[in-house]
C-alpha cells in the first residue's frame, strides 16, 4: 500500500470471469485530509487511481506499472465524511502476459464518483 492507512479493503471478490467487485473504506483521519482540504476533506484522484491500480495488483498477484489511462471521468467529489464506504467494479481484460486493460466504476451510495479506463504492463 502506497498510502499506508489510507483505506481498508473490507471486500474483494471475484464476481465473473474477469470481473470483480471490491469494498474500500477510507480512513477520513488519514492525514492527507488535512491537506487537502482542510475543514472540507476531498478524496485526491491520484489516490482513487492508486486504489485501482492496487486492488488490480492483488487481484492478479502481480505487480503493475501504468502504461496509460483513458475515458477518466471523475463525476463526483469523494468526501470522507459524508461517503468513506466505496463500491469498486474492476472488469481485467487482455492478455494478461503483457498489457492488462482494467475498466472501473467507483461509487458510493447510488452515486458514480469515477469512471476510467487503465492500461498495465507487469512491472
Amino acid at each position: 500500500m502506497l498510502l499506508k492507512d489510507f483505506y481498508t479493503v473490507e471486500k474483494l471478490e471475484n464476481v465473473a470471469e474477469g470481473k470483480y467487485n471490491a469494498v474500500v473504506l477510507l480512513n477520513r483521519e488519514h492525514d492527507i485530509f488535512k491537506g487537502h482540504f482542510p475543514g472540507n476533506p476531498v478524496t485526491p484522484g491520484v489516490c482513487m487511481m492508486q486504489i485501482i491500480k492496487e486492488l488490480s495488483q492483488e487481484i492478479l498477484g502481480s505487480s503493475l506499472f501504468m502504461k496509460s489511462s483513458s475515458n477518466v471521468k471523475f463525476m463526483a467529489l469523494i468526501n470522507p465524511d459524508n461517503n468513506p464506504k466505496l463500491d469498486l467494479e474492476l472488469e481485467i481484460s487482455g492478455d494478461l502476459t503483457s498489457e492488462i486493460k482494467v475498466k472501473n466504476t467507483t461509487k458510493f451510495e447510488d452515486t458514480v464518483a469515477l469512471k476510467l479506463t487503465n492500461t498495465y504492463i507487469k512491472a
